[in-house]
């Protein structure tokens, strides 16, 4: 009876009695809503970590060190995807807030599988829930853990477990909801989580795939291919898809790392992903040294000392760098010296 009362009750009546439901739609209007398959312009994974700093440690940037980045960021980006539940992202999203700034944020957090973290995974879900509550006009999602589904996670979560995160998130936000994984959990058309979230976030490295430059926009494309035949009609985001400017050991094609190479695949990636109405967050926008030495540490289109790599020479003539923003392969063939 109640239900039957309600379908009578004009629109604008219905919004003043549930105010929540009459801002969830205006927020859908005024942000991107990434449920939606479309480009919603050129988007980018941030984390702020400099030398001495560590997520691990929680030894964070300081809001001063984030409005640096995001001026540089704002420049050329408008959705930025950040990845915990944690200081660093109030104090990104409070900067954005307090500087109106005009980027909108994905608002991702870690989860882990391994025993013992069952605390720190609830502190993390509540402090996303919270910001995300916060920062309503600023958070256009949350993206519930971070490739701990995919077989070679060394913090796998069982899909089961995923999925109650999801749900316990879903319940308490208003904005869309998702996961984050590689293209080989989501290529899977039996894939659970794929009937919990809002849209799909697929990450995909074709330089893990130890293909080198002259193949990695195919395979790209033929990974998120795969994952769209395997589930058509739902919304799919790019999460993360990058090119290192260096590269260290035998999981890449020989000096696959390289900057002109990046430079290359995210002029490719960005044309490809305009053209066919899939936002796609470039992975990443500063290098991060805590990652260590090695491949993990040189994904940013920014040095560590905020100087433009190759790629964004044209862009931030004003970052120019004085020497290298990348290291030498002369260096590590006579081992550093």
């Amino acid at each position: 009876m109640r239900s039957a009362w309600m379908k009578t009750l004009p629109l604008c009546v219905l919004a003043f009695c549930l105010p929540g439901v009459a801002q969830t739609a205006h927020l859908r209007k005024t942000n991107p809503d990434l449920t939606v398959q479309r480009w919603y312009g050129n988007a980018i994974d941030y984390s702020g970590y400099r030398v001495g700093q560590n997520p691990d440690l929680k030894v964070y940037p300081s809001q001063a060190q984030v409005l640096e980045d995001l001026t540089i960021l704002r420049k050329n980006w408008k959705l930025v995807l950040l990845y915990g539940g944690d200081q660093h992202s109030q104090d990104v999203l409070k900067v954005i807030q307090k500087q109106k700034l005009g980027i909108k944020v994905v608002l991702g957090f870690w989860l882990s599988g391994k025993p013992g973290f069952e605390t720190k995974n609830a502190d993390q879900v509540a402090t996303a829930i919270r910001l995300a509550n916060q920062y309503k006009k600023i958070v256009i999602a949350v993206n519930v853990g971070n490739e701990a589904l995919v077989s070679w996670s060394d913090h796998q979560l069982t899909e089961d477990k995923a999925i109650e995160y999801v749900e316990q998130v879903r319940n308490a936000v208003r904005c869309p909801v998702t996961v984050a994984d590689d293209f080989l959990y989501w290529r899977q058309p039996e894939a659970k989580l794929t009937g919990h979230v809002d849209f799909i976030l697929l990450h995909t490295y074709p330089m893990w795939n130890r293909e080198d430059i002259d193949t990695a926009m195919s395979s790209t494309i033929k990974n998120y291919e795969i994952v769209r035949k395997a589930h058509p009609g739902k919304t799919i985001v790019i999460g993360e898809a990058g090119w290192a400017s260096y590269s260290v050991g035998d999981k890449h094609a020989p000096r696959a790392g390289d900057e002109v190479k990046q430079k290359r695949y995210y002029e490719e990636l960005n044309a490809w992903a305009k053209a066919n109405n899939v936002t796609t967050f470039y992975f990443e926008a500063f290098d991060e040294p805590w990652k260590g030495s090695g491949t993990e540490a040189h994904w940013g289109l920014f040095s560590v000392d905020r100087k433009a790599k190759l790629a964004m020479q044209g862009l931030y003539p004003e970052l120019m760098p004085s020497g290298p923003t990348s290291p030498s392969y002369a260096m590590q063939a006579s081992g550093g010296k």
